[in-house]
């Protein structure tokens, strides 16, 4: 990541070692290592999550132009094989939304109905 050399480690544990002293760099070095690794996941997250709306944006561009191609073009025409590519394209593009319809909405729970006396 920061591409560091096995001399630049010694120099900088050297360092380490005379500011912070023995008993503060094992705590300072477990506490760098933390915000390392909690960067690097939030690095991830933001890229995996950017990937994931590129592949929407995508999946949204094909649906429009295939769509915009079965309007300009004759539905009886179309070969069956690109007739399925639009079907399958479509039910995609639902799958990928469907997560997202509700999330404005509230949903509210039923009443529960009042139990019945068994007599």
């Amino acid at each position: 990541m920061f591409d560091i050399g096995l001399w630049e480690l010694i120099i900088i544990g050297i360092l380490g070692l005379v500011v912070l002293g023995p008993e503060r760099l094992p705590t300072a070095v477990r506490t760098a290592s933390q915000w390392i690794k909690t960067a690097k996941k939030m690095a991830n997250s933001v890229k995996d999550e950017l990937a994931q709306e590129l592949e929407i944006e995508k999946l949204h561009s094909d649906l429009k132009k295939a769509e915009s191609y079965s309007k300009d073009l004759n539905i009886n025409a179309i070969p069956e094989e690109l007739h399925e590519s639009i079907k399958s394209l479509q039910e995609a593009a639902r799958d990928v939304t469907r997560p997202y319809e509700n999330s404005g909405k509230r949903v509210e729970d039923p009443e529960p109905e009042p139990a019945k006396d068994k007599e």
